[in-house]
């Protein structure tokens, strides 16, 4: 008996190493939410809603390498735009599953509900083309050879892609065969002779150098080739730095890390180097705003190069065609090995500040980097939260996970979750501001309904702090937030026998950490700081303001 359109597109994802599929129960999508449920290697892992469960799967596919979700027609595919979007932006494949009406409903264009009431039904699927790499209704004829379309095109630019279910449709036998599809090529095979002369400019570019770095960037995380990016490091024996969408791509327990580059905003040590290097070698990095300390990052163009997921740039010149794991691989066996000597890797030092005083930035950030531990996976908050940790020195084998570029609130709770969901036997740390935690706290719950038990911090500066640093009145009254009693929602949430703790001082915070890893549960821990107490990075964007959002 042949597959339904449904099942079969399941199989091929469990093929891929997808076995949950996040999301919100709707009708038009009971085909698919009957098949998962119905399947015994999948599990459906029901989101509070849309956007959490879009965000959910951002940060399982940060653990897992893709990641997949399923909404209903209209209302639940818009709400979870938002997260697709920011997958989109930091190069996350998604598998987008959308339930649709039945193909008679849309063809009679009948006036059902999750519509405009207008009879049309393209309009939705027309909205999210921006945000997607490729996008398809599946039906018996195209299945087969649609479904191998979108996972090529997902996993080649590692971005989400988007299947339309009409309900009738998912339910019936696959009829289809692989056929060539056009309009979506698969990207063309290293062509050999720009490999050659790609790195062969490279090693020009680098054999009369005296000094030199490297400079991994986020698309190495994406394509999973770490470890080829870590053999140009050991090959070389040249040092190398993140910028701060790319923390973590690369081993910071690596002798040759030197630290985080932020341009002029922080570590001068590090931007006095990297800067003054004969020739800087990137590897799938990008000079975002965040990334460039706000574009004050000055490296030069003709001692620089970058290699990208299909082209590379060796000063001025370009070569098209040449995939990075090629590169890469090539590269490693004829970088010249250099003796450069580097400024050595700064964490965060030792906790300062009074055990019986308040919570302060000189004590908090400290503190968060001594608890950390090997192959921790720390997901940290868009604002002053991430930009205070982001600069911590991580053990081993950790990880650190941002929203850097597309930079949604809310983001990292259920992102946490969805990493956890990944990865259920490492320690998960969620670290978020109040304010972004408005957002999406309800889906706290979920960790304690699949057995997960992470570690949060909620920091709370009494409204948005990173906002009041950035805009021109602080005060204003759009960064003020409703008062919660954050340290007892895990209670509310269902959270049993989590433990909980709302600290005051350091040494409160001492306590509740110690408590929080010896409990044997989830722990949710409330930090109180003053309502200006900022992490540096944060500080040094406020006094750059002007630079920041100038043209």
């Amino acid at each position: 008996m042949s597959k339904t359109v449904i099942q079969h597109v399941l199989s091929r994802l469990k093929e891929l190493g997808i076995k949950d599929i996040f999301g919100v129960a709707g009708d038009y999508a009971f085909p698919i939410e009957d098949a998962v449920c119905a399947d015994k290697d999948m599990r459906w892992v029901g989101s509070c809603n849309e956007l959490n469960a879009a965000y959910s799967a951002d940060g399982y596919a940060r653990i897992h390498g893709m990641a997949a979700l399923s909404t209903t027609y209209g209302v639940g595919e818009l709400s979870a735009i938002n997260g697709t979007a920011g997958s989109y932006a930091e190069f996350l494949p998604v598998f987008h599953l959308v339930g649709m009406p039945a193909s008679g409903v849309q063809t009679a264009r009948r006036l059902v509900h999750h519509t405009l009431g207008n009879g049309e039904f393209e309009i939705f699927y027309d909205m999210v083309e921006p945000v997607v790499c490729a996008r398809a209704i599946m039906t018996p004829e195209n299945c087969v050879a649609e479904t191998e379309r979108l996972i090529s095109a997902a996993l080649q630019m590692r971005r989400p892609v988007y299947m339309g279910f009409p309900s009738d449709y998912a339910n019936m036998p696959v009829t289809g065969t692989v056929e060539p599809a056009p309009d979506h090529p698969p990207r063309p095979a290293t062509d050999p002779v720009a490999l050659n002369a790609a790195v062969a400019a490279i090693v020009d570019a680098l054999l009369p150098s005296k000094t030199a770095c490297i400079v991994p960037g986020i698309l190495v995380s994406r394509a999973g080739l770490a470890d080829h990016a870590l053999a140009i490091v050991n090959a070389s024996n040249l040092p190398f730095t993140t910028m701060f969408m790319d923390k973590c791509v690369l081993d910071e327990s690596h002798p040759n890390y030197i630290g985080m580059y932020d341009g002029k905003l922080m570590n001068e040590q590090v931007r006095v180097f990297v800067e003054g290097c004969d020739c800087v070698i990137g590897i799938g990095a990008m000079l975002t705003d965040f990334n460039s300390g706000s574009f004050t990052a000055q490296i030069d163009r003709s001692k620089s190069m970058n290699i990208m997921l299909d082209t590379v740039r060796v000063g001025n010149a370009s070569y098209n065609n040449v995939r990075m794991e090629d590169v890469l691989t090539e590269l490693a066996r004829r970088i010249p090995r250099k003796e450069v000597s580097a400024p050595p890797v700064q964490g965060l030092g030792a906790p300062v500040g009074k055990l019986e005083g308040p919570v302060t930035a000189d004590y908090l950030y400290p503190r968060w980097q001594q608890m950390l531990r090997p192959n921790d996976i720390v997901i940290a908050e868009t604002g002053t939260a991430s930009m205070g940790l982001g600069f911590a020195h991580m053990p081993k084998g950790a990880t650190f996970q941002n929203q850097t570029l597309w930079g949604a609130i809310g983001w990292a709770t259920p992102a946490a979750f969805g990493a956890a969901i990944a990865a259920p036997h490492r320690r998960t740390i969620l670290i978020t501001g109040e304010g972004s935690h408005q957002l999406s706290a309800q889906e706290v719950s979920q960790f304690h309904r699949f057995g997960l038990k992470p570690i949060i911090f909620v920091l709370n500066n009494d409204g948005y702090l990173i906002e009041r640093l950035l805009c021109k009145d602080p005060e204003s009254y759009y960064n003020d937030l409703a008062k919660w009693n954050y340290s007892k929602l895990p209670e509310a949430l269902g959270c049993d026998g989590w433990f909980t703790a709302r600290v005051t001082t350091c040494a409160e915070l001492d306590q509740a950490i110690a408590a929080a890893e010896s409990c044997g549960t989830g722990a949710y821990i409330e930090v109180i700081a003053g309502r200006y107490e900022a992490s540096p990075l944060s500080m040094k964007l406020h006094e750059s303001v002007d630079t920041l959002y100038s043209a």
